[in-house]
């Protein structure tokens, strides 16, 4: 090959990888914010770091004992239930069902409806979460507004943050997070084609037919990837719980976030608390491999 003909080979290879530089300032941000406290974590998890008392002297490497202590804890099994009892009430029942529920009903109406229910809606959505969450707690509380209601048919007063306090933080995260659903089914929704509904109708359909047959296979990528993002937003859920109950009481709302914030900050076992962090990250993980796997399906 003649010099002639290597120039313009070159050329061409050297711009094949320019789109390198374009992209070095995503990979340092990453690394410097994403990729350097992931890998910082997993190493406090297997050290001995602490705010107080010897260990916060001297770091020391313990290996395995962080997460043997936490598999032989009963606290963080109970941890993992609240929270998974928190997820699927909240998230997978809640906000999903709610979310769909409520732009299915929106479908086909007038824009001042939807412009309406809408802004109703996403008033929840747009409220930071601990306003949120002190809202609730005025709602629930022993003097609260439901308890007012149900004072004024008659019914005894009832102490819902105490005798209930899983459904309130539910029915917290149902009221703070249903907007996000209600906006994506809404676009799904939308993008239905009319044709195949009027088709589906002609052919003697009944509504729930339509559906079931239709519309909730049409939009199933998207009823999936809704639920791996309010499952992943759920999973960090934190402010809102402490907020309302504290994780009481004792451990009744005690979810993963709740109990890793224990250990931490108020035990002062960095360590330990790391290693908590790591297994919620995990579930976190082993949840978006199942939803994506789902999708391909």
């Amino acid at each position: 090959m003649n010099s002639s003909a290597a120039l313009p080979l070159a050329h061409k290879k050297k711009r094949s990888y320019a789109w390198i530089y374009f992209l070095l300032p995503s990979i340092a941000v990453m690394l410097v914010f994403f990729i350097y406290p992931i890998l910082l974590t997993f190493y406090y998890s297997f050290t001995n770091l602490a705010l107080t008392g010897e260990a916060a002297k001297e770091l020391k490497f313990i290996g395995l004992d962080n997460y043997v202590r936490m598999f032989q804890d009963p606290s963080v099994r109970v941890s993992i239930w609240n929270t998974l009892v928190f997820l699927i009430g909240s998230a997978v029942i809640g906000q999903q069902v709610l979310g769909f529920v409520i732009a299915l009903l929106m479908k086909h109406k007038n824009r001042l409806f939807r412009r309406v229910i809408g802004t109703i809606v996403l008033a929840g959505w747009v409220t930071p979460e601990i306003v949120c969450a002190l809202c609730l707690y005025s709602f629930f509380g022993d003097e609260g507004t439901l308890n007012a209601i149900i004072g004024f048919l008659g019914i005894p007063d009832v102490a819902w943050l105490y005798t209930v306090p899983m459904l309130t933080v539910i029915l917290a995260n149902i009221w703070h997070g249903t907007a996000f659903s209600m906006l994506v089914f809404q676009a799904a929704l939308d993008d239905v084609p009319n044709e195949i509904e009027e088709a589906a109708v002609v052919d003697g359909a009944s509504r729930m037919q339509i559906l079931l047959r239709i519309t909730i296979p049409y939009i199933k990528q998207t009823i999936t990837t809704n639920m791996m993002l309010v499952t992943l937003q759920t999973l960090g859920v934190f402010g809102l719980i402490y907020a309302m109950t504290g994780g009481g009481p004792g451990t009744a709302t005690t979810t993963l976030p709740i109990f890793m914030y224990n250990q931490a900050f108020v035990n002062y076992q960095l360590g330990y608390g790391t290693a908590i962090s790591l297994l919620l990250l995990l579930l976190g993980i082993v949840l978006s491999l199942f939803y994506i796997r789902s999708m391909k399906e």
